[in-house]
């Protein structure tokens, strides 16, 4: 089997748009699931294999549609306010009930409430009644042989009760697709097995087939994962061919299909016809299509995000043909960008954002872009799509934003940018605790880019800790200098502290900041414009240190968070972050200095409902009280407006 050792090349690279073609059209989709009889009461979301016409009318027959009187129209044209007219319970004036069947003789109702009684035998109407007032005819619902539904008909909840009305108790509906995964690995393991131990060796805990296979299942197909195949060309083929016994409808191989040596669905799948090898997308872009023994094979990746769109924007469509029914699609909007993207000329990517509306418009922040970080779609509003053609996305720039979250939430989402702090994720749930109907969504940009940010109306508020050398003050430096308008105010939040973050016990035994110019010791930094990496670059310049002295200065973390998480997993020896970090991970902390944590909320934001709850949340005990709790923070002074 060497020669499955080698390492693979993408070997038929496509843009998306001939890669979905390629796949639609090297496949019989439209004939591949069969009809099956299933009871009209069960057929909620299924698509209907055939046309179905209605077997009776309905109504059928001419129906009360008022509780009252069933009349003869043309006997009650003289009746007026002048002249009232009387006519006789029981011959004239028949007494109906909404549904009831109308009497032969008569054609219209009058509601009871327009009618007086001046004796038990009578009733005294003033005003005339029109041949079929209030009178549901036979068929005005639907006529028996009419035309209900075509095939390929996704059924509604409602449509099933017009079917049951017009006599259908069984009908033929398509079968729902079934696909049958097969995650591969010697790194991952199921979740029931997946011990901490383990987990610190280096597995995995294999998710992709849930997250695919719920996919599947609200697109209406059958889905059905099989156990971890290891990195083994021969253990994979055998479970490929055994897979195809089962006859499903297409088969997905979970992860080995990029271009590593032990990547093996290309091969595999070229036995037979490989069709697609790379799809120029990101992420996505190692997946793989082809046949083997005529059923449709998928080489999914294994990076989280890459599955999810690689299956999204190739299976989805290949679903909407087997049905012959579109899929209900996503709510798009228009969107500003709130800072510059870059991406890469000739793919297609996809950028998960935060969504929120500001100052009367809607704008977007991206998220984490990597493709491995399910979380980039837990978090996410919404996906934007970047053309292979374009270098990225400017600042302003308005874009169509395809949403994972219902349209009518985003004019109630908290748009909160700037600095990282993890009792924004505390504010974040006190505030959906108090007030379920809004969301606070963090994006995390650094202090200057969020003071930016609502500046130019491209957030509701930032967390910001900027600390000015000139005068030793933070924040409001930065904010006389770069807001030329009283757009927004500054209020306190909490004062940190800042430190050395390091492995548990500190092995390298790392003092203060001269042991970051150690040879010996890889430094994580955070980006340029975090109130962080300002803090670094002073007092490191105190201390007469210079940039290139610091192996890994150059190296760069979005969060607080993801400093610690470098130093926990042995990625830097030590990063310069907060208390809190620390604590949350069990790392070793050595406290250098205080800072001050601002919160910058825009003025027109300031005067609503939402910030009106986050300012009773900030001021209470209670929340300061589990502040307290993640360690390092001092926030007797929270709420004061500062500027």
């Amino acid at each position: 089997m060497e020669k499955h050792m080698r390492r693979n090349f993408y070997l038929r690279m496509k843009e998306l748009s001939e890669a979905q073609r390629l796949v639609l059209e090297s496949y019989p989709w439209s004939e591949a699931l069969r009809p099956e009889e299933i009871d009209v009461r069960q057929a909620d979301g299924r698509v209907t294999a055939q046309a179905l016409f209605a077997r009776r009318s309905l109504p059928s027959f001419n129906a009360a549609a008022m509780d009252g009187f069933a009349v003869r129209a043309e006997e009650t044209f003289r009746a007026s306010d002048l002249n009232p007219l009387t006519l006789k319970i029981g011959q004239q004036a028949i007494a109906v009930n909404t549904g009831d069947p109308i009497p032969q003789d008569k054609d219209a109702v009058i509601m009871i409430e327009d009618v007086h009684f001046p004796t038990k035998e009578t009733i005294e109407i003033r005003k005339p009644a029109y041949p079929w007032q209030h009178v549901r005819k036979v068929g005005e619902d639907l006529v028996a042989g009419e035309l209900m539904f075509t095939s390929g008909h996704r059924l509604a909840p409602w449509d099933l009760g017009a079917l049951l009305a017009a006599g259908h108790l069984k009908i033929l509906v398509k079968e729902r697709p079934r696909v049958i995964f097969i995650p591969t690995g010697d790194e991952i393991l199921p979740a029931e097995k997946a011990e901490d131990h383990l987990l610190a060796q280096g597995k995995t805990v294999e998710f992709n087939s849930t997250v695919l296979s719920a996919l599947v299942e609200q697109w209406g197909g059958e889905a059905e994962i099989w156990p971890i195949v290891p990195d083994d060309y021969t253990a994979l083929r055998q479970a490929l061919y055994k897979a195809l016994e089962e006859r499903p409808h297409l088969i997905a191989i979970l992860a080995g299909s990029s271009a590593g040596s032990k990547d093996y669905t290309a091969a595999l799948v070229k036995e037979q016809r490989l069709l697609l090898h790379g799809v120029a997308i990101m992420p996505g872009k190692p997946v793989i299509f082809g046949l083997v023994k005529d059923t449709p094979v998928f080489g999914i990746p294994g990076y989280p995000v890459s599955a999810v769109m690689a299956f999204e924007t190739l299976v989805r469509p290949v679903f909407e043909a087997m049905l012959g029914a579109g899929l209900p699609p996503r709510p798009k909007v228009k969107a500003f960008s709130a800072r510059k993207v870059p991406s890469r000329l000739g793919l297609t990517e996809f950028l998960r954002v935060k969504v929120g509306e500001v100052a009367g418009k809607r704008v977007f922040l991206p998220v984490k872009r990597g493709a491995g970080v399910i979380s980039t779609l837990t978090r996410a509003e919404g996906i934007v799509r970047i053309p292979p053609h374009s270098e990225g996305i400017l600042p302003g720039e308005q874009m169509e934003v395809e949403l994972l979250r219902p349209e009518r939430r985003l004019e109630n989402t908290v748009l909160v940018v700037g600095s990282h702090d993890l009792a924004l994720d505390l504010l974040a749930h006190f505030l959906h605790q108090r007030a379920p109907k809004y969301d606070l969504s963090l994006a995390h940009v650094g202090s200057l880019s969020g003071i930016l940010a609502v500046r130019d109306g491209l957030a509701h508020m930032a967390g910001t800790h900027l600390f000015d050398p000139e005068t030793g003050e933070f924040n409001i430096p930065y904010l006389k200098r770069y807001l030329k308008e009283p757009i927004a105010r500054l209020v306190h939040f909490a004062w940190r502290e800042q430190g050395l973050l390091l492995p548990k016990d500190n092995p390298k035994g790392i003092k203060s900041l001269r042991d970051l110019a150690r040879k010996d010791v890889r430094f994580i930094n955070r980006q340029p414009g975090s109130g962080t990496r300002v803090l670094l670059d002073y007092y490191l310049q105190k201390e007469g240190l210079r940039a290139e002295d610091i192996r890994g200065y150059e190296t760069e973390e979005t969060t607080h968070l993801g400093v610690a998480i470098a130093v926990a997993t042995g990625q830097a020896d030590v990063g310069l972050g907060i208390k809190a970090a620390a604590k949350l991970l069990d790392l070793c902390f050595i406290p250098l200095f205080r800072e001050r944590y601002d919160l910058l909320v825009r003025n027109d934001f300031w005067e609503t409902e939402a910030f009106a709850y986050i300012y009773e949340i900030l001021r209470e005990e209670t929340f300061a009280r589990e502040v307290e709790k993640l360690g390092g923070y001092d926030v007797a002074e929270r709420g004061k407006i500062l500027f």
